[in-house]
């Protein structure tokens, strides 16, 4: 388990911050066989954490995404620490997860930059702010990157990562190969954008979905449909491009050639910005929800755990399918 750590150079591991997605780091890269270092302020949430986390690791184990590897064993890579300097003293990575408050990332991210090694990585699970705002001046900043994943990162493997200005481009190649090395899908921004890779492409199709809804044309259940049982099921497996090069026979070029002008007009009218905060849409797409999801399967955790379940099932079948693909390359 710990040859591709090795190869990328990564024995030991901070995590910043033990909430959800912290905990879900520390699952990872446990899982990939390093050492990791959990750090929280408060003992309590540790506590939370440790339990949190024998838990995610054993319904990754049921699901036959542990690698072949014992829960106890993995659970026993993970420390837990109030000490940020125990944490992160022998770290060659340090992932932070600490609230999406820009003063805060500041604070944290000048600590780390007195304490760890010249050759650590840096690296912000911040979801929409560029790390040029918390990582400028810093005596590392040439190490700092976000490496933002989505929840839940065990999983949904895809990982945002979005280098700063002086951020150098070995830092960029070498967190990516971290990435693939313990299991994720790492994509890379050449630049910072407001809102990256992700939430841009999600924010086009919420917007879209609001305007439908606010305009009249379709319910809210329909749009989700629209999604989940069309859209949703291609894109599990395949992106934006690779579905338009097989929807035409010679691939992108024929398909622009046939449908461009078509899509080009569609989108004009796709300009409207609507308000979405306090607006009455908002509240008639939240009370249609309710009749779909009571509020108390909201509240106590039964929504999630199902969402969860669904994407592990899913989780395993993409992991089979591609092992016996690369069985079937093999044997070629």
């Amino acid at each position: 388990v710990k040859e591709k750590m090795d190869e990328v150079g990564v024995a030991s591991v901070g995590v910043i911050g033990s909430g959800l997605i912290g905990r879900c780091w520390a699952t990872l890269f446990a899982r990939a066989g390093c050492d990791v270092f959990m750090f929280d302020i408060k003992e309590e949430q540790l506590q939370q954490a440790q339990s949190a986390v024998e838990v995610t690791v054993t319904e990754l184990h049921d699901n036959d995404l542990l690698n072949g590897q014992l829960v106890a064993d993995v659970v026993a890579r993970i420390s837990f620490t109030s000490s940020l300097e125990e944490a992160v003293a022998r770290a060659d990575y340090v992932q932070e997860c600490v609230p999406e408050v820009l003063d805060l990332k500041q604070k944290v991210f000048s600590q780390l930059d007195d304490i760890v090694s010249s050759t650590c990585i840096l690296a912000s699970s911040t979801s929409c702010i560029a790390p040029s705002k918390f990582t400028e001046g810093l005596k590392h900043q040439e190490n700092c990157i976000v490496a933002h994943p989505v929840n839940p990162p065990h999983y949904i493997p895809v990982v945002e990562l979005v280098p700063a200005p002086w951020t150098l481009s070995a830092t960029v190649d070498r967190t990516k190969k971290i990435q693939l090395a313990i299991g994720q899908a790492p994509v890379v921004l050449n630049k910072e954008v407001n809102g990256f890779i992700i939430n841009r492409l999600q924010y086009a199709l919420l917007m879209e979905a609001w305007r439908l809804v606010e305009d009249g044309v379709a319910s809210p259940a329909d749009i989700d449909t629209a999604v989940s049982c069309g859209l949703g099921l291609r894109w599990s497996f395949m992106g934006p491009f690779q579905t338009i090069d097989l929807n035409a026979p010679n691939g992108v070029q024929d398909y622009m050639d046939r449908y461009g002008e078509t899509i080009t007009g569609v989108c004009r009218e796709q300009t409207d910005v609507r308000d979405m905060k306090g607006t009455k849409t908002a509240g008639f797409v939240h009370s249609e929800m309710r009749k779909e999801v009571p509020f108390k399967a909201l509240k106590d955790g039964s929504r999630k755990e199902w969402r969860d379940k669904r994407l592990a099932a899913l989780a395993v079948h993409k992991h089979k399918q591609a092992q016996a693909e690369k069985a079937k390359d093999n044997a070629n």
